[in-house]
């Protein structure tokens, strides 16, 4: 009698346990919208007057929509699925200074990048103005430029804009 109490109750346990993880919000799914098949980028539009790194940002994007998503790039709006566009901006900023001489010795670019999805098919906005950022550190000292810190960050930034595609969970 105690031993098919002693049962009863491990198995019931052993449901709590198995069940307990369920309805977490886990899915099994998909991690990108199945109904978009292809995208349009659109050239992304800076807000500042560094320019030509939005080209940079517009190739990555491609390049790594290309390579990480089940998605292909066309290059004609009219037999797109879905269309992505954005604006750029850059800011440069200065972390750490010499207090003898006010040089910089230390510098920070930040890159922010405000993106929308829009998925042409259903005029649903998939992502709706959304920014990401990437910042990135150089020093002239170690003979490191303004042009190689915001590179770093149009890379990293492009890659979360393409992370912005996925669903949310």
């Amino acid at each position: 009698m105690k031993q098919n109490k002693l049962f009863v109750y491990a198995a019931a346990a052993v449901v709590v346990v198995l069940l307990g993880g369920c309805g977490q919000g886990y899915q099994n799914g998909w991690l990108y919208p199945e109904d978009v098949k292809t995208v349009y980028v659109e050239m992304f539009d800076t807000t500042g007057f560094r320019r030509g790194y939005e080209y940079e940002l517009t190739d990555a994007i491609c390049k790594l929509i290309e390579s990480r998503t089940p998605y292909k790039i066309v290059s004609d709006r009219n037999v797109a699925d879905s269309v992505l566009s954005g604006n750029l901006g850059i800011g440069v900023g200065v972390l750490a200074g010499d207090p003898y001489t006010g040089r910089a010795l230390e510098n920070e670019t930040v890159v922010n990048v405000n993106v929308t999805w829009k998925n042409l098919k259903t005029g649903e906005l998939l992502v709706d103005n959304e920014v990401v950022y990437a910042s990135s550190t150089y020093s002239t000292q170690l003979g490191q430029t303004i042009n190689y810190s915001i590179r770093r960050s149009v890379n990293e930034v492009a890659q979360k804009v393409v992370e912005q595609m996925q669903i949310s969970w």
